[in-house]
């Protein structure tokens, strides 16, 4: 039970910092958010705040890692197809209003606690996307820098998507983003 509240809280936290930043975050809303008991943050998070992010940040992490195992690695196409379905999905579900949790503190922290636990799950989730694109048949130097530009690039577009409250931006990056992959794998 105690578990489980604490992970409805790193979750709720997940969710607000996709939604509305680092700075807009705060105990209170993940609260109001999740239903969790006020006596479970400092149970549970008894650093604080900054502890509740990183495990926040954390959790998005793991989230994507969990798709991208799952996805297919049968041709690089089909890995990009997979790491853009799960960005399309954010926006299309929050209507362009969600982005990344790790991006939102990413640029908002001054924390080097926290920058660290970003800078962990960005480096894991490009590991991960070019370890796939090796799997589907990319030399390991091309799947490493693929791997960087795909993921700079969708997070820009979540970005500039969120801006313009509209997927064209992110879909047009996104046909480069396969093209590209294709181009790569002739």
């Amino acid at each position: 039970m105690a578990g489980e509240v604490r992970d409805r809280m790193v979750e709720g936290a997940m969710a607000l910092l996709a939604r509305r930043g680092l700075h807009a975050t705060s105990f209170s809303e993940v609260l109001a958010a999740t239903g969790a008991p006020r006596g479970s943050l400092y149970h549970h998070f008894p650093e604080g705040k900054e502890q509740l992010m990183a495990a926040a940040v954390d959790r998005a992490g793991e989230v994507l890692l969990g798709v991208l195992e799952r996805g297919s690695a049968g041709s690089a196409e089909e890995v990009v197809r997979n790491f853009l379905a799960v960005w399309r999905a954010v926006l299309t579900r929050s209507n362009c209003e969600a982005g990344c949790a790790v991006l939102a503190v990413t640029v908002a922290t001054d924390s080097a606690d926290l920058l660290a636990h970003a800078t962990a799950v960005f480096r894991a989730w490009r590991e991960r996307l070019a370890a796939r694109l090796k799997q589907a048949g990319l030399a390991p130097s091309v799947a490493r820098r693929f791997a960087m530009v795909l993921l700079a690039s969708t997070e820009g577009a979540v970005v500039l998507s969120r801006a313009d409250q509209s997927l064209e931006p992110f879909e047009a990056v996104a046909q480069q983003l396969l093209d590209e992959a294709r181009r790569l794998q002739a």
